[in-house]
C-alpha cells in the first residue's frame, strides 16, 4: 500500500491478476500523470507536507488536492478483485493447506488460518515441529538505496519445547546466535530474488511455536519464509525454499533427523529455486570435493519438488504483486553517467590500494552528482527532449503553495524549518547514486574480462602476498598475526578448564557447553571509518560461526587435550575474506598455543563474472581466487571454502545473480583447492614460527581416574571437601564427573602436585595389616581418635586400640596434634577405617596372677551371677589371629568351650583372681598349626 503523509491512504494498485511469474517489464511509478505530488520521484520543494499540515490548522491553502493514484480503469479491478477475494466480500482469503514433499516425507502448509491481515503468512509443520512465518511491508516507500529494505527476525519460542526462560523476566529476551544464524540463513537466499527498485521496508517473522527435538526447525522456517513471501504482495522473481543434507555411510540423507544427524559426516544446508542454487552452507570432515557436488546435486533436486508445489499454490491463493510501486532510475541516467565517468572510472579502477582508490571514486561520485542534480546536465546533444519530458512531470500546483520566510511552524513536536526554493534538478541524487555504482562495478568487470587483469593487477587465478608471525603478544597463550594483501587477522587463543566452556541454551533442554568457539571482531577501523561499537552484529557471528566450524575437525579430543579453548579473531584490516583470513589465522594461533591440531587449514574465497558476453568474452564464467572488497560488491559470487590439501571443513556460498550450475560450482571448488594448497605452502613460513608448545601463562590441567564410588569422597558434604581442598593446595579448580574422571586446573606445578597428592590418598583403596608412621591426631571423641593416616584420609583408632592398658579416656594420654604410628586393622563396607596403635606396642611381661595386664588377654563382661560373691571369677583364653581388633564373641560358644576345658583340666589348680563380673579370655600362642586354649576355674562350671 502507498499512503501520502497527511495519513489518506490510497488504493494499492497492481498491474496485473495474481500469478506467480512476471515475464513483461514493470510499469514505473512515474509513468501515472496524475500521482499526487507528494509520490513524484522529481519532487524539491520540502513544504507539500507542510500545506496539508496548515490545512487542519486552520491555515488558508491556495490550492489543495489528493488525485487518484491510479487510473479508474485499474482501480475498479483491484477493488472488484479485493471484494470477492473473501467469503461475503471480507477481502480475506479462505483458508488453504497443502501437503508439499519434503525429502523422504512431506510437511503440511497452511494459509488463511492464522496471521489474515498480513501480506502473507504460513504455518508449516513437520512432524510436531510447527514454525509460523508472516510477510509484512510498509504502507509508504522508504529512501531509494542499493540495499533491499528486508529485515528477518526468527525466534525459538521456549514454549515450544514446554519450558520457559532461565531469566528473571521468564520471557524470551536477546536473540540467541543460533537464532540469528538462523535469520541469515533465511535473509541471504531472498535477497537475490527481490526485484530492484522496490523500497517499500520488508519485514519477515517467523516464529518456531512446537518442537519435537526431532525434526530440526530450520530448514523449515527457510522453506516457510520463501513460501510467505511468494504469497504476499512484495514483488519478487522466483520462490526459494531450502533443505539440509546430511551424510549416513555412503548414502545421502534430505532433512534428516537430530537422530539421524549425530551420525552424520556432513551438515550441508541448500536453498535455492527450481532452477537454481542461491547459498549453500555447510560443515563437514574433510570431505572431498567430488562428494561435496553429489550432496549439493541431491539437495537441488529436493528445492526443485518443493518450489514446483509451491507455484501451484501461489497460483491458488497469492496475492497480486506491487509491481507499480517498483521505481528504476531512468535509461537515459546510465548513459550520461558512462559518458561523464567512464574514462576517469577506468583510471581509478586501477589503483591498487584500497584507501587511495576509495576516495578517488568518492570524489568522482560527488563531481558526477553536482553536474547531474544541482546544476543538472544540459549541454550533452540529445538530452533536450527527456528534459523537457521530466520537467513536464512537476505538477502545476506547485507554484501555488505558501512559502513560510521567517519562523518555524509547530505540529506537536515536528519543527519544519524554512528551506530556500531550488531549481528542479533533472536527476535526483539517489538515483545519480545508484547509477554511479552500477557503472562502476560494469567497467571492473569489463576490465577484468577484457584484460585478464583485476584491480591490483592480478589474473583471476593469483592470490596476494602474504605473511604471518607468531608469538607477539608474550602473555597470551597464544597468538599470531595473518595478513594476506590488505586483509589482516589478529587470531588469540587463550585456554582454560570447563569452567571457560560456553553454555548454550536450546530447546531440546539438553545441557550443553562448548569446549571451543571462536569470536569475531569486525571494528569500523579496518576499513579505515568511524562507527558504533557495540554488541556482535550478525554478520559478525555469522563469520566468527564459519570460522569455527572450519577449525573444530582438526582439534584433538578432550582425553587427549582437556583444555576449553577460545579465539578471538580481530580484523585489524580488511579489504575482503576476513573470514576466511580468521581460519588461517587461527589454526597458526592455535599452533602457538600448543594446542596438538591433527593438521593445519586454510581457508580462500572465490568470486565468479557469470555472463561474460556482456563484456566482449566467450560466455564461459570467469572464476576469481582470494576475491577483494570491490569483486566481492561487485561479483555475482562469494564462495568461502577452508580445508587442507585433500579435504573441506567448511563451506559457505552466497549467489547475487540467478544460474549458478553444478559445472560452475566444480570448476569453483577446485580452483580453490588449488589455492588453498598455495595459501598452506605460504603459512609453513610463518616467522616467527609457532610455539608449539603451552604457554607458561597457561594453566595446568591434570586428569585421574578414580572408583566412580570414590567421587563422593572428594566433593565432602556439601562440597566442603572440595572446598577444603582449593583453599589448601591453591589450584584454581577441581572437576569431578560421575565416571570417575578428576580434573585439576592450577597455576603452577607445585600446587597441583599436593592437590593430586591429596586426591590419591582420599580414594585410595587400603589394605588391612598396612602400618602407617607418624600420623596426626586430628581429633579426640569419647570413644576414641580420629587419625589421618595420608592426608585427607582419616581412620578411628578406638580407645580400646590405643594402649595396652586400660583406659578410661583417650584425652587422659593423648591430645589433638600428637603424632602416633597406626596399623590398619579394619575396612568396613562404607570404605571407613579402624586403626590401632596397640597393634604395635610391644608385648609387656605379664604374671599369672594378673592376666589383664596382657596384651593377649580380651576382657568381656560377665552377666552371670558368681556362685560366691567373694569367690574369684574364672577366665578363658582363646586363640585369635595376631593383629585382628576386638571382635564380638558369642556368649554361647564362650561357655561351652569353657567347659569343656574346665572338664578336661581338673588337674590344673592354677587360680587368678579377677575383677568381678569380668570374664577374660586369653590369647595362647601357636604351637605349630594347633592352638591350646586353657581355662582355670574354681567352681567347675
Amino acid at each position: 500500500m502507498l499512503a501520502n503523509p497527511s495519513g489518506v491512504r490510497s488504493t494499492a494498485c497492481y498491474a496485473q491478476p495474481s500469478h506467480f511469474a512476471f515475464s513483461g517489464r514493470c510499469k514505473l511509478l512515474s509513468s501515472f500523470p496524475n500521482r499526487p505530488r507528494f509520490l513524484s520521484p522529481k519532487k524539491t520543494s520540502k513544504f507539500c507536507s507542510l500545506s496539508l499540515l496548515l490545512s487542519r490548522n486552520g491555515v488558508r491553502c491556495n490550492s489543495f488536492a489528493v488525485k487518484a493514484l491510479v487510473e479508474p480503469e485499474v482501480s475498479e479491478s483491484v477493488a472488484a478483485a479485493a471484494g470477492g477475494a473473501g467469503a461475503g466480500g471480507s477481502g480475506l482469503l479462505p483458508p488453504v493447506s497443502v501437503k508439499i514433499p519434503f525429502g523422504d516425507r512431506e510437511i503440511l502448509i497452511e494459509t488463511g488460518h492464522i496471521g489474515r491481515q498480513a501480506s502473507g503468512s504460513v504455518m508449516a509443520t513437520d512432524g510436531e515441529t510447527i514454525v509460523y512465518t508472516s510477510v509484512c511491508l510498509s504502507d509508504v516507500p522508504s529512501e531509494p538505496s542499493d540495499f533491499f529494505p528486508l529485515n528477518v527476525t526468527y525466534q525459538e519460542r521456549f514454549s515450544a519445547a514446554g519450558r520457559t526462560s532461565g531469566g528473571f523476566f521468564k520471557r524470551e529476551g536477546k536473540t540467541k546466535d543460533n537464532e540469528v544464524l538462523i535469520c541469515r540463513m533465511i535473509d541471504r537466499p531472498l535477497r537475490p530474488t527481490m526485484l530492484k527498485g522496490f523500497y517499500h521496508e520488508t519485514q519477515l517473522l517467523s516464529w518456531v511455536l512446537s518442537y519435537d527435538g526431532l525434526h530440526c526447525p530450520d530448514a523449515l522456517a527457510v522453506t516457510a519464509a520463501g513460501i510467505a513471501v511468494a504469497l504476499s504482495e512484495v514483488p519478487h522473481s522466483e520462490a526459494i525454499a531450502g533443505v539440509r543434507i546430511g551424510l549416513l555411510g555412503d548414502k545421502f540423507v534430505v532433512n534428516p533427523t537430530t537422530k539421524e544427524m549425530e551420525g552424520s559426516t556432513l551438515d550441508l544446508f541448500l536453498a535455492g529455486t527450481d532452477n537454481a542454487i542461491l547459498m549453500i552452507e555447510g560443515y563437514c570432515d574433510f570431505l572431498p570435493e567430488e562428494k561435496l557436488l553429489e550432496a549439493v546435486q541431491v539437495g537441488q533436486g529436493a528445492v526443485r519438488q518443493i518450489c514446483s508445489a509451491v507455484k501451484a499454490l501461489v497460483t491458488k491463493c497469492g496475492k497480486p504483486k506491487m509491481l507499480d510501486a517498483i521505481r528504476l532510475p531512468p535509461p537515459e541516467l546510465y548513459r550520461l553517467v558512462e559518458k561523464i565517468a567512464g574514462d576517469e572510472l577506468h583510471n581509478v579502477l586501477q589503483i591498487k590500494s584500497k584507501i587511495p582508490r576509495r576516495k578517488a571514486i568518492s570524489l568522482l561520485e560527488e563531481k558526477v552528482i553536482n553536474r547531474l542534480t544541482d546544476k543538472g546536465y544540459i549541454s550533452i546533444e540529445g538530452l533536450s527532449g527527456s528534459g523537457e519530458t521530466i520537467l513536464d512531470l512537476i505538477d502545476e500546483e506547485d507554484e501555488d503553495e505558501e512559502i513560510v520566510v521567517d519562523g518555524e511552524v509547530d505540529e506537536g513536536d515536528v519543527h519544519i524549518k524554512p528551506v530556500s526554493r531550488k531549481s528542479t534538478p533533472l536527476f535526483t541524487e539517489v538515483d545519480v547514486k545508484l547509477v554511479f555504482k552500477e557503472v562502476s562495478s560494469k567497467i571492473l568487470r569489463r576490465r577484468i574480462v577484457e584484460g585478464g587483469k583485476r584491480s591490483d593487477g592480478r589474473s583471476p587465478e593469483d592470490i596476494r602476498p602474504i605473511t604471518s608471525s607468531c608469538g607477539l603478544l608474550p602473555r597470551a597463550h597464544g597468538s599470531a598475526l595473518f595478513t594476506r594483501g590488505e586483509t589482516q587477522s589478529l587470531a588469540v587463543v587463550t585456554l582454560g578448564d570447563k569452567q571457560m566452556a560456553q553454555k548454550l541454551d536450546n530447546l531440546a533442554n539438553v545441557e550443553e557447553f562448548k569446549r571451543f568457539y571462536l569470536q569475531y571482531s569486525f571494528p569500523p577501523s579496518s576499513v579505515g571509518e568511524v562507527g558504533r561499537m557495540g554488541a556482535p552484529s550478525r554478520r559478525e557471528i555469522g563469520h566468527g560461526t564459519l570460522a569455527e566450524r572450519a577449525l573444530e575437525p582438526i582439534l584433538p579430543t578432550e582425553d587427549a587435550f582437556p583444555y576449553t579453548i577460545r579465539v578471538e579473531s580481530t580484523i585489524t584490516e580488511s579489504n575482503g575474506s576476513s573470514s576466511m583470513a580468521s581460519v588461517c589465522g587461527g589454526c597458526l594461533a592455535l599452533q602457538d598455543a600448543g594446542v596438538p591440531l591433527k593438521c593445519s587449514i586454510a581457508g580462500i574465497a572465490m568470486g565468479l563474472v557469470l555472463d561474460t558476453h556482456e563484456f566482449g568474452g566467450d560466455g564461459t564464467p570467469l572464476i576469481l581466487s582470494d576475491i577483494t572488497g570491490a569483486e566481492d560488491a561487485s561479483g555475482d559470487m562469494d564462495f568461502k571454502v577452508a580445508g587442507n590439501e585433500d579435504g573441506i571443513t567448511a563451506f559457505q556460498m552466497d549467489i547475487k545473480v540467478e544460474g549458478i550450475t553444478l559445472p560452475v560450482m566444480r570448476e569453483a571448488l577446485l580452483q580453490a583447492r588449488d589455492g588453498r594448497r598455495r595459501i598452506l605452502a605460504e603459512m609453513m613460513k610463518c616467522s616467527p614460527p609457532p610455539a608449539k608448545s603451552l604457554s607458561k601463562y597457561a594453566p595446568l590441567i591434570h586428569i585421574m581416574k578414580v572408583a566412580p564410588e570414590k567421587v563422593n569422597m572428594i566433593i565432602g558434604s556439601g562440597g566442603k571437601k572440595v572446598k577444603s581442598i582449593i583453599e589448601e593446595t591453591g589450584v584454581e579448580a577441581i572437576d569431578t564427573q560421575d565416571d570417575g574422571i578428576v580434573k585439576i586446573t592450577a597455576k603452577d606445578l607445585s600446587s597441583l602436585e599436593k592437590s593430586k597428592s591429596i586426591i590419591s590418598s582420599l580414594t585410595m583403596v587400603p589394605t588391612v595389616g598396612d602400618i602407617y608412621r607418624n600420623c596426626e591426631i586430628k581429633s579426640i571423641v569419647p570413644y576414641g581418635v580420629f587419625v589421618e593416616i595420608v592426608p585427607g584420609r582419616e581412620g578411628l583408632c578406638h580407645i580400646s586400640e590405643l594402649t595396652s592398658d586400660w583406659l578410661a579416656k583417650a584425652e587422659d594420654a593423648f591430645k589433638v596434634g600428637d603424632r602416633v604410628d597406626v596399623k590398619l586393622i579394619e575396612v568396613n563396607d562404607k570404605g571407613q577405617l579402624r586403626l590401632s596403635r596397640r597393634a604395635l606396642l610391644p608385648v609387656p611381661e605379664t604374671s599369672p596372677e594378673d592376666p589383664s595386664s596382657n596384651p593377649d588377654v580380651v576382657v568381656i563382661a560377665d552377666s552371670g551371677k558368681a556362685s560366691d560373691e567373694g569367690a574369684p571369677q574364672k577366665y578363658v583364653s582363646v586363640p585369635k589371629a595376631e593383629g585382628l581388633a576386638e571382635e564380638k564373641i558369642d556368649r554361647a560358644k564362650v561357655k561351652s568351650s569353657a567347659t569343656k576345658v574346665a572338664s578336661s583340666s581338673k588337674s590344673n589348680s592354677a587360680e587368678t583372681t579377677l575383677l568381678p563380673r569380668k570374664k577374660v579370655f586369653k590369647r595362647v600362642k601357636k604351637s605349630g598349626s594347633k592352638a591350646v586354649t586353657g581355662v582355670s576355674s574354681n567352681d567347675g562350671e
